[in-house]
C-alpha cells in the first residue's frame, strides 16, 4: 500500500498565529490542563530541547520568558478537518486521527497524478499557505511518517522498501509506541533502529510481548497498519455559548442534551451511530477541559450516550464556571442486528420512539421536548426548569 503522510509541524502554534500575529515575535508556549497538571502541547520552532507533555515548569525554568498560550482545541480540530476536507478530494481514503499527521493511501490514482511530483503539488495545494508541510512517501504509514520528518520544509522524500539502511541511525523516540516502551528500551541501552532492527525476534518478544515482534518490523521500515479512515460525517462538531456561567451538572446535561438532538438529527437518516466523541468546555477564565467517550458498539439514541456522558461529568468534575459547550464527533459506525422485544409494552415504546424520531427528522429540528429540573434552588424562575428534547 502506498501511503502519503503530510507533517504540518507546530501545528497548534501556527492556528494561533493567525489569530494572533505577535505571537511570532517572541517564544511561546501552548499550555493544555491534564488533572492538575499544565502541560506543552506546542512550542516555539527556536525553543530547543522542549517535547510535548513536557510540564510547564520545566519549561519556563528554560525559557522564563516564554508567552503561555491556553490552548483551544475545538479550534485546532476546525482548521485541521477543514484541510482534511480539501484532502478527499485527492484521495477519498484519509487518515487524520491526530493534530497537523494526516496519511492518504493513494495506490490507483496514477491516471490522475503520473507521477510523484504532480501528486505531491496537489497535496500541497490543499493546504493553507500559513503553515508550512512536510510531505513523505512510503509503502506504508510509518516510513511515510519517517519520511516526512526528515524531508526539507515544503519538500518531500521518499522511502523505498529497500531503505532500511537510512533508518540505522533514527532514534527509537520516534516509535508509534507507549511511552513505557520507549522507556524500556531506553533502560536496554537500545537507541536507535538499527539497534533495534538487529536484534532477534525471539528475545524481544520474551521482553515486550507481541509489540515486541511488531516494533521490530517497524525498525526495519515494515508497516501493515491500515489506515483509520475518516468519513466524510466525522469531525463534525456542536458547540453553544451559555447565557451565563454555571457549574450545575443538571445544566450542562440539558445543554448536551440538545447538541446531541442536533447531532442524531444529523446522521440517524442515514443509519449511523456514534462510535466515538469528545466532550468539551470552557471556562470563564479560558482553561479548556476534554474528554474523549468510545462506545464497544454505536450508540444509536440520545439515552445511552447521555449516561456514559453523565458518567464522565461525574468523575471528572469542570475546572471552574463554564461558559461554553461543545463535542466532537470522531467516528461513526453502522449497528448490528438486533432483535426486537417480545414484550408488546416495550414494542409499542419503540415504535412511539420512531415516529417521534420520523417527525423531527422531517421537521428538521426537535418537536417533544421534556420538562427537567435544573435550578431549583434558583430564585429566577427560568433557571429553576429547562425544555429537553425527549431521549429517544
Amino acid at each position: 500500500m502506498k501511503v502519503i503522510c503530510v507533517l504540518l509541524p507546530h501545528f497548534p502554534l501556527r492556528c494561533e498565529i493567525l489569530r494572533h500575529p505577535d505571537l511570532k515575535k517572541c517564544p511561546a508556549v501552548i499550555t493544555y490542563g491534564e488533572g492538575s497538571q499544565k502541560l506543552v502541547l506546542d512550542y516555539s520552532p527556536e525553543m530547543e530541547g522542549l517535547q510535548k507533555s513536557t510540564p510547564v515548569q520545566q519549561a519556563l525554568a528554560r525559557y522564563g520568558k516564554a508567552s503561555l498560550v491556553q490552548a483551544d482545541l475545538p479550534y485546532y480540530w476546525s482548521n485541521f478537518n477543514r484541510i482534511l476536507d480539501e484532502m478527499e478530494n485527492i484521495s477519498p481514503l484519509v487518515e487524520g486521527s491526530e493534530l497537523g499527521v494526516a496519511y492518504l493511501a493513494v495506490d490507483g490514482l496514477q491516471m490522475i497524478y503520473p507521477d510523484d511530483t504532480s501528486l505531491t503539488g496537489a497535496v500541497r495545494k490543499a493546504q493553507p499557505k500559513t503553515f508550512i508541510s512536510k510531505i513523505g512517501i512510503a509503502g506504508g504509514k510509518f516510513p511515510a511518517y519517517l519520511a516526512a520528518l526528515y524531508s526539507p520544509p515544503h519538500g518531500y522524500k521518499i522511502l523505498a522498501d529497500d531503505d532500511g539502511i537510512c533508518l540505522r541511525d533514527i532514534p527509537c523516540d520516534v516509535l508509534p509506541v507507549p511511552v513505557k516502551v520507549k522507556n524500556k528500551l531506553r533502560d536496554f541501552g537500545i537507541n536507535t533502529l538499527g539497534e533495534l532492527a538487529a536484534l532477534p525476534a525471539g528475545p524481544l518478544q520474551s521482553q515486550f510481548g507481541p509489540e515486541g515482534r511488531r516494533i521490530r518490523g517497524l525498525a526495519r521500515g515494515h508497516d501493515d497498519t491500515p489506515l483509520y479512515l475518516r468519513l466524510m460525517e466525522h469531525g463534525f462538531e456542536e458547540s453553544v455559548a451559555l447565557s451565563s456561567v454555571t457549574v450545575s451538572l443538571e445544566a450542562l446535561l440539558v445543554v448536551l442534551e440538545a447538541l446531541l438532538s442536533k447531532v442524531f438529527a444529523r446522521i440517524s437518516l442515514k443509519g449511523l451511530g456514534i462510535r466515538s466523541l469528545v466532550l468539551w468546555t470552557r471556562s470563564w477564565d479560558s482553561e479548556h477541559w476534554e474528554r474523549k467517550i468510545q462506545f464497544k458498539e454505536p450508540a444509536m439514541d440520545m439515552k445511552t450516550v447521555i449516561s456514559r456522558v453523565k458518567r464522565v461529568l461525574e468523575n471528572y468534575p469542570q475546572p471552574g464556571p463554564v461558559e461554553e459547550v461543545g463535542m466532537r464527533v470522531v467516528r461513526l459506525g453502522y449497528p448490528h442486528g438486533r432483535q426486537k422485544s417480545l414484550f408488546t409494552e416495550v414494542r409499542g415504546r419503540d415504535h412511539l420512539m420512531d415516529d417521534i424520531k420520523q417527525l423531527e427528522l422531517r421537521q428538521g429540528n426537535p418537536q417533544i421536548f421534556t420538562i427537567k429540573e435544573v435550578e431549583p434552588w434558583s430564585r429566577i424562575p427560568e433557571r429553576r426548569y429547562a425544555l429537553a428534547p425527549t431521549g429517544r
